[in-house]
């Protein structure tokens, strides 16, 4: 799949519109992790090195179109001050006469980043008039921002309507890598999904059916599949409009990896009196918390002979330290294999980071979500307009 790219266009004394994803957690006024930060400085950085005037917009939380003192950007500001060890200009706000005033005052290399885009409604609604106030800022956009580019929102889609729109060095990045796991795969290809998000996510193995040697399932997902092959999972919730997901995925797959043990409980908040049982002796009053210790070594022996590993989700309940125990040791096996990983969801990247061996990962995508739905084959607006 081939982009328009960001080195394809002159910035040289042009005002450059970055939209970025800085939606970082944030906690008791510090942000816990500049992973996402960190992977777009190539494209800044190349950006001022080229004389842009930078305006660097992006989102904060989920402020449901009101403006959120909490959830305003100038931390982000000035988290990236830090990085890029020079000014970054703050505006609070991101349309109107006074953003481009401040914006007309821009000089070649200087960066402004201004306020959080869903402040307004108009960015999630991919409004016509909100994007063409954004546009109207800049002369060239440059989409960086591969982790949102699943959603129809002004700043990611109709405001490429309205100006030159090319791919940033992490955007390029997400599509070329993320494009060859379904059309170029290295084999023994191993798909490892988890978590929840399950329809995303059966469509995704659905898909993959025919591409990969090995599909492993946890979490959720792998729920919702042992109940529609009539597998008891106790009362672990899987509703009737999830359930719908399994018609026409073939159940009897050799490819299809399901828990061969499990970790359950009565009560997800007294994690203590917690069992490991086998699947299938699984009781009406349990709940299924994580995978256990023999699935987690099929699991491990599988990825160990892999040439390729897609992951995606925690194997069990990671919110609970007693239940992310099969996560974090999947994560520890999938280190030493030799196969080229790539991991994306932020429990997964998490229990690498936990670890110390996310330096181990060949590619760790930015987009969770994003990466889900690439993969599923779904449409993607924010990629499709930037496609050469």
């Amino acid at each position: 799949m081939k982009l328009k790219e960001v080195k394809d266009v002159d910035v040289n004394n042009k005002r450059v519109f970055l939209r970025v994803d800085f939606n970082v957690s944030v906690k008791d006024g510090k942000i816990e992790d500049g992973f996402r930060i960190e992977k777009t400085l190539p494209t800044i950085n190349y950006l001022l090195d080229n004389n842009a005037k930078l305006i660097i917009a992006g989102h904060l939380g989920r402020p449901k179109g009101k403006k959120d003192k909490s959830l305003s950007m100038k931390i982000l500001a000035d988290k990236l001050k830090e990085y890029l060890k020079k000014d970054v200009k703050f505006f609070p706000d991101c349309i109107g006469e006074l953003v481009k005033k401040e914006v007309s005052s821009l000089s070649p290399g200087e960066v402004l980043m201004l306020e959080n885009l869903r402040f307004y409604p108009g960015e999630e609604e991919d409004d016509d008039d909100f994007a063409k106030e954004l546009a109207s800022l800049a002369e060239v956009y440059i989409n960086d921002a591969f982790s949102v580019s699943h959603r129809k929102h002004a700043s990611v889609h109709k405001i490429a309507k309205y100006l030159p729109s090319y791919a940033g060095f992490l955007m390029q990045k997400e599509v070329e890598t993320l494009h060859k796991v379904y059309f170029d795969p290295k084999k023994p290809l191993v798909l490892v999904m988890g978590g929840a998000k399950a329809p995303t996510k059966v469509k995704l193995v659905k898909r993959f059916l025919s591409i990969a040697d090995h599909i492993l399932l946890g979490g959720i997902v792998s729920n919702v599949i042992l109940d529609a092959k009539g597998i008891s999972i106790g009362k672990s919730k899987v509703s009737e409009e999830i359930k719908k997901c399994t018609n026409g995925l073939d159940l009897t797959s050799p490819k299809l990896h399901l828990p061969i043990d499990v970790v359950v409980a009565n009560d997800i908040d007294n994690p203590k009196k917690a069992d490991v049982v086998a699947v299938g002796s699984v009781d009406d009053n349990h709940i299924i918390l994580d995978v256990g210790p023999e699935t987690v070594k099929l699991f491990s022996d599988i990825v160990k002979n892999a040439k390729m590993v897609v992951w995606n989700g925690p194997l069990g309940y990671y919110e609970y330290e007693e239940f992310a125990k099969g996560t974090d040791d999947f994560a520890e096996a999938l280190c030493k294999s030799k196969a080229y990983k790539i991991v994306g969801g932020g429990e997964s990247i998490a229990a690498l980071d936990k670890i110390g061996d996310l330096d181990k990962i060949d590619f760790v995508s930015t987009g969770g979500g994003a990466m889900l739905e690439f993969l599923a084959g779904e449409e993607m607006p924010g990629v499709e307009i930037l496609k050469a």
